[in-house]
């Protein structure tokens, strides 16, 4: 008979990152994550020079980038990281926390497929984040250049090239064309 070890969001934060490895960690196993290729890069940075801009202007909140953990759960832990996130100022607390990954979810998640994803895998993140609590969750294909906006398990949009993007009510007044992010 043989049993699993589960893992700690502390043991997480201790592993070695070299060799292109990057981990989630899912009610206590690891997820081993593989680099991301050049396109998921690209319409990762598209996207934070999108965001990031409109969210400072009108001070929103605070943005995230790629590899930043959040903490879904304890015992056994889940830590997952979005390519990009936001927190909105009502959610910000006055003193930042000391916990290395951020405790709890994001108002928004964010993910860019790539091509090793699978429906399955990328289901149970979707699933993960609006169970924590995310408002939205975007998926971003970028083999299809489609935006898939979840507000809850039943609640889905799909936009494509020449629809138009808005982040309202999570992000308030943030838009671009779809296309923009694939530009």
């Amino acid at each position: 008979m043989s049993t699993v070890s589960l893992v700690t969001a502390d043991e997480l934060l201790a592993l070695p990152t070299g060799m292109g490895k990057r981990y989630e960690l899912v009610a206590g196993e690891l997820r081993v994550m593989s680099p991301s290729g050049w396109r998921h890069g690209q319409i990762v940075s598209n996207l934070h020079s999108l965001l990031g801009p409109h969210i400072r202007a009108n001070r929103l909140g605070r943005g995230f980038g790629a590899e930043t953990g959040f903490r879904l759960a304890r015992d056994p832990d889940t830590v997952r990281a979005p390519d990009f996130a936001f927190i909105s100022s009502s959610r910000l607390p006055s003193t930042a926390p000391t916990e290395a990954f951020w405790p709890g979810p994001p108002d928004l998640a964010v993910e860019v497929l790539s091509p090793s994803d699978r429906t399955g895998e990328v289901d149970e993140k979707i699933e993960a984040w609006l169970d924590a609590g995310s408002q939205a969750v975007w998926i971003i294909d970028p083999g299809l250049e489609t935006v898939t906006i979840y507000s809850s398990r039943t609640e889905v949009a799909v936009l494509t090239a020449g629809d138009t993007l808005q982040g309202d009510p999570v992000v308030p007044g943030f838009s671009c064309r779809v296309d923009e992010l694939f530009q």
